[in-house]
C-alpha cells in the first residue's frame, strides 16, 4: 500500500480526533492535540497517509534553544510493527533539524513502558524526573542528539 508522510492539515487532525481510539486505544487523549500545534509548527507536524486514511502521525515542534520536541506520536492499531513509528520520528526529526533543531526531546508517563521501550529501541536517554508535570507528577523524559539515524539508536 502506497504510502506518504506530509505536513499536517487541520482536517487531518479532526480525522485524527474522529479515529483517536485506534491510536491510543482506551486513552483518552484528545486534550493534547492541540489545533495550535497543527497551525502554527505545520513543517514538525506529520501525517502518514495512506488510500485508507492516516496510519500515524506526529505533532511536535522546535523551541528557539534548538530542541525538536516531539509532542505526541502515534500509529494506528493496524500499522503498529511496521516501522512507521520509526519511520515519522526520523521525518521529524529532519523536518526538526530544518527548523534549526540540534536535539530531540520527548516526554511520557512512567507508567507507559510501550513508549519508554520504543524511545530507548530508537536510541534515547531516559531519565525519570520527579515532579515534571507538578508536584507528585514524575514524568520519564527522553533525549537524543541529531543527526537522527532511523536505521540504529
Amino acid at each position: 500500500m502506497q504510502m506518504e508522510i506530509a505536513p499536517a492539515e487541520m482536517a487531518d487532525l479532526r480525522q485524527v480526533l474522529a479515529d483517536h481510539p485506534r491510536y491510543w486505544g482506551e486513552r483518552d487523549l484528545r486534550s493534547l492535540h492541540l489545533s495550535a500545534l497543527v497551525r502554527e509548527f505545520g513543517p514538525t507536524c506529520l501525517v502518514a497517509r495512506a488510500e485508507d486514511g492516516i496510519r500515524g502521525y506526529v505533532l511536535g515542534f522546535t523551541t528557539p534553544t534548538g530542541t525538536g520536541y516531539v509532542h505526541l506520536i502515534a500509529t494506528r492499531d493496524d500499522a503498529r510493527g511496521s516501522g512507521l513509528g520509526r519511520r515519522l520520528y526520523a521525518e521529524f526529526a529532519a523536518a526538526a533539524q530544518r527548523c534549526g533543531a540540534v536535539r530531540l526531546k520527548a516526554v511520557t508517563s512512567v507508567g507507559n513502558t510501550g513508549s519508554i521501550a520504543f524511545h530507548r529501541g530508537l536510541g534515547f536517554t531516559a531519565e525519570t524526573v520527579e515532579d515534571y508535570n507538578g508536584p507528585g507528577q514524575a514524568m520519564v523524559v527522553f533525549r537524543r542528539v541529531l543527526p537522527f539515524d532511523a536505521a540504529r539508536p
